[in-house]
């Protein structure tokens, strides 16, 4: 996944990010280690190509959780959104903030449900190009020492599924618990189809999960290797067929409804809070993999309802947490080619 500067090309199962870029300009983030906004800039930049020095310290003047950048000779401080437009300002690419504006006009659940179908699109998207790959490269291509064996390399997608169907079964929980029944209280019926579409796709989704199973105790290179490799290329063809329709389905007809039921402010916040609390994998150990298949300016947007609408104090160490995992790495985070 990415650019790698320096190095030979890397295969289509490789996803490790793009290599850090030297000589980037130094930005200084002065703000609480505890604090949400300071978390939530300190993720920001991290997409940018920039050298981030985190400082910990308290803005005694305009707030403990106030954050100040220093970029040379500029210092700026402020609302989530002044920072936010200093930064794409000064780091125009990749771009954070929607000049559009339509989200704002958006349900926060619609949002969420539509932000998590596109990460759920790309991952899908990515393991369904890797197995085909894996299928069609056959033994005579060198072993790719970011992959090893092909047994190890089978196990690095085994995992990789692993999250995805985790994500995909939380999401659908989300809608059948929480989003379905308000549309159902409003309109009788009107969630039949996508809760069919859901009971359709789960043989198929824990029918991958078994092929994984079973590639990963044949023999490399043999017939029923590559047999069963064919196999789940074409049973993972088949789930993102079924869950772009049914995605492209919801969206179109079914999520907008939401809009027309009229909810409260208290209300809608009450169902994304609801939402999160649902989807509880997926916000702790899967929350790395969920941002990661998102655009940055959409990755920004999840932010913005994971700091808005669920519990500040939770939301501001789930930031901490993604901040220090991408920081960790020797990567930048965002894949330029992501589309």
């Amino acid at each position: 996944m990415g650019i790698c500067f320096g190095k030979p090309m890397k295969s289509l199962a490789e996803i490790v990010p793009s290599d850090y870029i030297k000589g980037s300009p130094v930005v200084k983030l002065y703000g609480s280690p505890s604090g949400t906004l300071t978390a939530y800039i300190r993720f920001a930049l991290l997409y940018k190509t920039v050298s981030l020095h985190f400082i910990p310290a308290e803005n005694h003047y305009f707030g403990s959780d106030t954050p100040i950048l220093q970029c040379g000779s500029d210092t700026v401080s402020g609302s989530r959104e002044t920072l936010l437009e200093y930064i794409d300002a000064k780091f125009p690419h990749p771009p954070l903030i929607n000049r559009v504006g339509y989200n704002d006009m958006m349900p926060a659940i619609v949002l969420a449900a539509t932000l998590q179908h596109k990460s759920m699109t790309w991952h899908l998207e990515r393991l369904v190009r890797w197995a085909e790959d894996l299928a069609t490269r056959g033994t005579g291509r060198n072993v790719d020492p970011s992959m090893g064996s092909p047994r190890m390399e089978v196990r690095k997608f085994g995992r990789s599924y692993s999250q995805l169907l985790e994500v995909m079964l939380e999401h659908a929980q989300m809608e059948e618990r929480i989003v379905f029944p308000i549309l159902e209280m409003a309109d009788r019926g009107l969630s039949k189809a996508a809760n069919e579409e859901h009971a359709r796709d789960l043989p198929i989704m824990n029918g991958i999960k078994e092929d994984i199973k079973s590639i990963g105790v044949l023999e490399a290179g043999s017939h029923g290797y590559q047999e069963a490799l064919f196999n789940l290329s074409t049973r993972l063809r088949t789930l993102q067929e079924h869950c772009k329709e049914h995605f492209g389905e919801e969206e179109r007809k079914l999520l907008p409804l939401l809009e027309a039921a009229e909810l409260s402010k208290e209300k809608q916040e009450s169902v994304v809070e609801q939402c999160m609390e649902v989807m509880e994998g997926t916000h702790s150990h899967l929350f790395h993999f969920l941002i990661e298949g998102l655009l940055p300016r959409n990755a920004m947007h999840y932010l913005d309802l994971i700091t808005r609408y669920g519990d500040k104090e939770r939301a501001a160490t789930m930031l901490r947490t993604l901040s220090s995992r991408v920081e960790s790495t020797v990567s930048n985070f965002w894949d330029p080619y992501k589309v």
